[in-house]
């Protein structure tokens, strides 16, 4: 297992082009490493209040935090490729500590500062000019020149508005601005991007990296090839599962292919898959494995600030197509199974579907009993035990850890990796549970806490990392312990301790890159704010889409996997969606769709992590070609081919936002989940070319066409049958006064916008309650007057609902769109299910005739 864990981290340091220097500046790397982790750990900790001592606001936190990612970065990332990987220049180390030293300015005169905002001295000034290249030097070393190339463009962008051409041209900033605004105040360098990075990000990040020291890694791969091995492909369909579960607590692509690829590649070429097909399994498992609630990728904490709702809701909206994702993705692995006419492994005999369903109904059954029993049995000790909560369910909690560690010793313990052995057989699934049950507490304690608690994230990261130490520190000892026949070693509690300081440095490292990249991605978003650029580019991709909604998203879709190429997933969704998000709402309103912003975010995060597959750079397939030793652009082209069910997701919820679960109640959630995953396994099939036999060409044309029906039934069922009726905008009174309550109305509304633009755009109106139309007018806060036969807004009420939907005064309201009786657009399932029955009757009779 050493010896494994040992060349798992050197593949990941080469890969990233990282030093693993020995000697004495290993040590202080990792004292620096250590010293990052706790500090992290502190101020996430209710500690610093509870002694009175180390409390720091945002902007010190922001600052040291940078602090720690600079020196470390030069420390850790070499020049050139030709710099030396054993040993750190005294270049480097000159160059880390004034980066280090630049970056900790805003720490040691926070006060000062503070007093004369915006009043630069000529050390202010210095500092900045020193910080900045050398943020974008650190920027280049850690992550690739792309992320240091265009934050430079957005610099000189800012100094050099007046003698820009036509459209780009702006007033321009001067330099002493610039300096000020990128990196002495919170605007640029130490804004939000860097907050989230620090708040929130590197706790989970921790958190994944001591979760896969601690064995939970290992328990997911041989836990999923236990279930899943005796399948058709089993080690593809293991690899789906395993990449899936260490994306909980990973968020990361290349770290995903790296650690469960190393076992599941050569699995999957071991049963029939090609080196590019194993390789791109992979990818397309692991690069999924950020969209995956609870532990998503360090962008969907960057949500939570932009799109101004709590984690949680980033987590049930980002559930469905997750799920979705990568059930399609065990199906297209199943389908190439039968297309290379694969074999279970060791001539396993299914049992019965009678035997499996029972079997999987009383899975189901458990989970479901433990998870209420948790659920309402906590919720239900908390009240009960009033002031003493904390401490009785923390006794609860070590109680059910020493019970699982008591299961896990009674049973044998994982096998070691051992991708060389011969595929004769596969470990038995029941040991295989019960010998890792207790590696789900601390994603129970994550969940608890940011589900039920609603804790901050950082908070909930902090008690299950805190749950995580435990573990580390005890398991080994308490194993040794409670197994009473003396048959394994389970080593001692210095071994914890070891796993627990390379845990602490493992996390740090990983964090060098996400620290730097929020960075520098800072500099983008503090030029965006300080010039405008942003209103630039929506008139600029406006022209380019000629107003269309769907060019418009295959644009922004475009620009993600280019500067995908270039930046990691991070960086991208800051850069992308800061630009782009405020642009694709304002453009479906004036396009009469309503696009919630949370929509538009998830829309950019997914086609970010699309560009860590994408040919000719796609960084994940490169790193499963090393593991796999194949091509890798056959793999990067591969492994897309398999993406294309993730890449249609996010069309498909930009206009069904039902997926995202957006105002849908439990049993239409669930009847949305049950056909939305049918229509993208068929979709998958279509893409495939492979149903129950090879398809004909125009066999998958019809399932594209079944996919797209089940999907969005609204599209068809708007040619049928208008959901709207147009009423005069004069009698919007009547009009109120003639629908339901809580029915919506739609309106069209022209006017200036917020920088004196005039444009005509829809918007959304929750009907309130009230008996007539005018006491619901008045209820919407609006008070209106015809004038040259325009009905025009005279006044909108302050905190109304109409102030909340933007309406403003002296606008006109074009158009009012009432809701009818219509039919359910559910209905178009039916002759889009008839379609799919008669290409299943097709293939079933060629399927008998072989």
């Amino acid at each position: 297992m050493q010896d494994k864990a040992l060349s798992t981290e050197e593949l990941i340091a080469q890969d990233v082009g990282a030093r693993l220097p020995v000697g004495a500046m290993g040590w202080i790397i990792t004292v620096l490493a250590l010293g990052w982790s706790l500090f992290q750990l502190w101020i996430a900790s209710p500690l610093p209040f509870l002694v009175g001592f180390g409390v720091l606001n945002d902007t010190e936190t922001r600052a040291i935090h940078l602090t720690f990612a600079l020196l470390l970065a030069y420390l850790v990332f070499p020049a050139f490729r030709r710099s030396p990987r054993d040993r750190v220049p005294v270049a480097d180390i000159v160059l880390g500590l004034v980066a280090a030293c630049a970056a900790s300015y805003l720490f040691v005169m926070y006060q000062d500062l503070a007093q004369r905002p915006g009043n630069l001295t000529t050390a202010d000034l210095v500092t900045a000019c020193i910080g900045i290249p050398l943020l974008l030097e650190a920027a280049r070393r850690a992550l690739g020149p792309a992320l240091a190339v265009i934050a430079l463009i957005f610099l000189i962008y800012s100094l050099a508005g007046p003698w820009m051409p036509g459209l780009l041209a702006h007033r321009g900033v001067s330099f002493t601005a610039l300096a000020n605004h990128q990196w002495i105040t919170t605007e640029g360098v130490f804004g939000i991007a860097l907050g989230v990075s620090t708040s929130f990000v590197f706790l989970f990040v921790l958190f994944g990296a001591l979760l896969e020291r601690a064995g939970a890694g290992h328990y997911f791969i041989q836990l999923a090839f236990s279930m899943l091995g005796h399948l058709r492909g089993g080690p593809a369909k293991a690899a789906v599962v395993a990449s899936g579960l260490t994306g909980l607590i990973s968020g990361s692509s290349i770290a995903n292919v790296v650690t469960t690829g190393t076992f599941t590649i050569p699995m999957m070429k071991k049963v029939g898959f090609s080196s590019e097909k194993a390789g791109a399994v992979e990818v397309a498992s692991s690069v999924n494995g950020q969209i995956m609630p609870p532990v998503m990728g360090a962008a969907a904490f960057l949500m939570v600030e932009y799109v101004g709702i709590p984690y949680v809701e980033i987590i049930k909206h980002a559930f469905l197509p997750a799920a979705i994702s990568y059930i399609a993705l065990l199906y297209i692995v199943h389908l190439e199974a039968l297309k290379l006419g694969m074999q279970p492994i060791g001539g396993h005999v299914p049992r019965p579907w009678l035997r499996r369903l029972t079997g999987f109904a009383f899975g189901a059954f458990l989970i479901s009993g433990l998870s209420l029993a948790v659920y309402y049995g906590l919720g239900w000790l908390k009240p009960a035990l009033g002031d003493y909560a904390l401490e009785g369910i923390g006794l609860l909690l070590v109680l059910v850890y020493v019970g699982l560690l008591k299961i896990a010793a009674s049973n044998e313990p994982l096998p070691t990796e051992d991708p060389d052995k011969p595929l004769t057989e596969l470990p038995k699934t029941r040991s295989v549970l019960l010998s890792g049950l207790h590696f789900l507490l601390p994603v129970v304690v994550l969940v608890w806490c940011l589900m039920i608690e609603r804790l901050s994230p950082g908070l909930s990261a902090f008690w299950g990392t805190v749950m995580l130490v435990v573990i580390l520190l005890t398991q080994r000892p308490l194993l040794n312990w409670l197994r009473t026949d003396g048959k394994h070693d389970y080593g001692a509690f210095s071994d914890g301790v070891v796993d627990l300081r390379e845990g602490l440095i493992a996390g740090a490292r990983n964090m060098i890159g996400i620290g730097i990249a929020t960075a520098t991605a800072g500099i983008i978003v503090g030029a965006v704010s300080q010039t405008g650029v942003g209103l630039v580019l929506a008139d600029l991709v406006e022209v380019l889409s000629m107003g269309n909604l769907l060019l418009m998203l295959m644009l922004t879709a475009l620009l993600s996997l280019i500067l995908g190429m270039g930046l990691p997933t991070t960086a991208n969704y800051i850069v992308v969606s800061s630009l782009l998000a405020p642009v694709v709402v304002t453009l479906g309103q004036q396009n009469g769709l309503i696009v919630p912003l949370i929509a538009v975010h998830l829309f950019v995060f997914y086609f970010g992590i699309m560009a860590d597959v994408t040919p000719p750079v796609g960084l994940a397939s490169f790193a499963a070609a090393a593991v796999s030793k194949g091509d890798p652009i056959k793999t990067g082209i591969t492994a897309f081919y398999y993406s294309l069910r993730t890449a249609a997701l996010p069309f498909l919820f930009i206009f069904n936002t039902d997926l995202l679960l957006i105002d849908v109640d439990f049993a239409h959630g669930v009847l949305i989940f049950v056909v939305a995953t049918i229509a993208m396994l068929i979709f998958a099939a279509a893409t495939q070319g492979f149903f129950l036999v090879k398809s004909r060409w125009y066999e998958s044309l019809a399932l594209l066409l079944v996919a797209f029906t089940l999907f969005r039934p609204g599209f068809w069922m708007d040619m049928v049958h208008n959901p709207y009726r147009d009423t005069p905008p004069a009698q919007l009174a009547q009009t109120l006064g003639d629908v339901a309550a809580e029915s919506t109305l739609r309106l069209r509304v022209a006017g200036e916008d917020a920088v004196g633009k005039h444009r005509e755009y829809s918007l959304l109106l929750a009907v309130p309650q009230g008996a007539t139309g005018e006491e619901r007018l008045a209820a919407l806060g609006l008070t209106l007057y015809e004038q040259d036969g325009k009905t025009l807004i005279d006044n909108v009420a302050f905190g109304s609902p109409a102030a909340d939907a933007n309406l403003q005064f002296d606008q006109q309201i074009v158009a009012v769109r009432a809701p009818t009786d219509g039919w359910r657009k559910e209905l178009m399932w039916l002759p889009g299910f008839l379609l799919f029955g008669l290409i299943v009757l097709l293939q079933r009779r060629r399927q008998q005739a072989l």
